[in-house]
């Protein structure tokens, strides 16, 4: 390993400690707002960096890169679909979230239905924390660091212990940002890193084209395009990873939860310090992840043609061209930024746990009476009893049988759309009772484990996961119009929250859908793919006079505020 590397990491790295350290050492964190939710001061652009660097982690950049390399670009769905989930998410749910104060998803399906299923979600939600996302985060992040850093040969050591080892340093490191600096440090660590990481990111795409041309960017890029154009294909059929057909199903419906309902995301947006800027980071970041297949995509398709189609291991493809495309200082602030996205999908995940555990487990069976203080210094420990467990379970992942990752996205589905399906219901109606929502997972989480489990279906799991959440929720419905609620649901309102929403959210929403439908144009037949680029000429002619007309009324609009005031 290149000193250059090792100390660039380390500078960038270091600097992201201090700097964070610096910020929240005068804050007071021992408030149930101050730690959970930072305050409830977090602006637009930190909330957007928060949740795409949580929201991105080492399995991302490798599994994704693996998949196009292996197949195309149709894995692409699972970033740019998320465009049009957080854009729902910031009309939809964000005001409700907000209006009505929660600080957990839990908390909401107390006051829709009753304790009992505040509880057995809150359970649902720490048993995949702790057993299932914070190893596997340790454990995806110690492999690509132990490969770029050669840690086994540095150090001497088994890959066990290599593993070991990284997984307990990312294990310290997270629990100083989530449990000593509460979500405040999370979010300001992840802004910085945020920033790094899509810089980074994007020079393994840059580097690696100019690589493939010879030193000619261009003829990198006019490469990819005319040889195995098949590659670039956003449209996936039934025989790739992720058919287009599950973007209007189960896609949809996973997407909702992640970022909808899933605590590590939405609590970002919970801790806005009002509902603009809880709008303006939710839609940025869906902006954001239209164009991340660039630096998690795009690398697969180029490592395909560097290294040719049987060049080992795919998953080992990204971190190869990294080393072999990026100038060795650039490689280690790259591994810097990698190791901050592994690290704040670790601590944004812990202080979740510690915040579901704090105040939906503790509070409720023995905080009655406990002050503010004595609930965040449960929640600590109980954060640094997750994350020892997380750090001993993370290096004998390396002996599950192989292809444990694909099946643990299968086994989200178990908790995922269950819980989006009750939460759905219980917004859209006002008599469907508690135990609509029990019987629901019951027939659910057995439904789906029937599909998987016992019986041999052809469908995609994503279409399964779609067909069980209707047959749900006209469950539920039945279940209301036989026994509903002996009055209508209410919800509580927050008054001293600012529900005022952001002025320009429908202009910005539009702009990252036609992103989005952009994207699945210009990789498709109809795209660079064609011999003829006049659609894609046409339509990013279309995207300028829509721009320069919002431009136009935006000013119309400011002219016109004067006189409203005036009159």
């Amino acid at each position: 390993m290149s000193i250059t590397v090792f100390l660039s990491f380390l500078l960038f790295t270091g600097f992201v400690g201090v700097f964070t350290y610096n910020k929240v050492k005068k804050n007071k964190h021992d408030s149930q707002d101050g730690y959970f939710l930072g305050g409830r001061s977090l602006t637009g652009g930190l909330i957007a960096s928060s949740l795409i660097l949580t929201n991105l982690s080492a399995t991302s950049f490798v599994g994704m890169s693996a998949q196009s390399y292996t197949h195309n670009m149709s894995v692409m769905g699972w970033e740019v679909a998320s465009g049009v989930t957080l854009i729902i998410i910031a009309l939809l749910l964000v005001p409700r979230y907000l209006k009505q104060g929660i600080t957990t998803i839990p908390d909401f399906l107390e006051s829709r239905y009753d304790l009992s299923v505040k509880k057995f979600v809150t359970l649902l939600f720490l048993c995949q924390y702790v057993i299932n996302i914070l190893p596997t985060t340790l454990y995806a992040g110690a492999v690509v660091l132990g490969e770029i850093f050669d840690i086994q040969t540095l150090l001497g050591v088994s890959e066990f212990a290599a593993i070991a080892i990284i997984s307990a340093t990312i294990g310290v490191l997270g629990f100083f940002y989530a449990i000593y600096g509460g979500l405040k440090a999370v979010v300001i660590a992840d802004t910085i890193n945020g920033v790094g990481l899509i810089i980074g990111g994007l020079m393994i795409p840059v580097f690696g084209l100019i690589v493939l041309g010879g030193g000619s960017f261009a003829d990198g890029l006019h490469q990819i395009v005319t040889v195995a154009p098949e590659k670039l294909q956003s449209v996936g059929t039934s025989s790739d990873p992720l058919p287009f057909s599950t973007l209007f199903t189960g896609l949809l419906l996973v997407n909702l939860y992640y970022w909808g309902t899933d605590q590590s995301i939405i609590q970002r947006a919970l801790g806005a310090k009002n509902l603009k800027e809880g709008q303006k980071g939710v839609i940025l970041a869906g902006g954001i992840k239209v164009i991340s297949p660039l630096f998690l995509i795009i690398p697969g398709i180029i490592a395909f043609h560097m290294f040719g189609a049987d060049a080992g291991n795919p998953d080992t493809m990204y971190t190869r061209l990294v080393n072999e495309v990026l100038p060795k200082p650039l490689v280690g602030f790259f591994v810097a930024v990698m190791f901050g996205a592994i690290l704040s999908t670790f601590n944004g995940v812990l202080n979740s746990s510690t915040t579901l555990f704090a105040l939906n487990v503790y509070k409720p069976l023995f905080g009655e009476g406990k002050s503010d203080q004595e609930l965040v210094a449960k929640g600590r420990v109980f954060g640094v009893l997750i994350a020892i467990i997380a750090v001993c379970i993370a290096p004998f992942i390396m002996f599950a049988p192989e292809g444990l990752f694909q099946y643990l996205q299968m086994v989200a589905g178990f908790f995922s759309v269950p819980i989006f399906t009750i939460v759905f219901v219980g917004y859209i109606s006002k008599r469907v009772p508690a135990v609509a929502a029990k019987v629901a997972l019951v027939v659910f989480v057995s439904s789906y484990a029937a599909m998987q489990l016992v019986f041999e279906t052809p469908l995609h799991f994503l279409h399964q996961l779609a067909i069980l959440f209707v047959v749900c929720t006209i469950l539920m419905f039945v279940i209301g119009a036989f026994k509903p609620r002996e009055q209508d649901y209410v919800m509580p309102i927050n008054k001293d929250m600012d529900v005022t929403p952001w002025e320009f959210r429908f202009e910005a929403s539009a702009i990252v859908l036609y992103m989005v439908l952009g994207a699945f144009i210009m990789f498709s037949d109809i795209g660079l793919m064609s011999d003829d680029p006049t659609l894609l000429q046409t339509y990013g002619f279309c995207g300028l006079i829509m721009l320069v007309g919002n431009f136009f009324r935006h000013l119309k609009r400011k002219q016109l505020q004067p006189e409203a005031e005036a009159s």
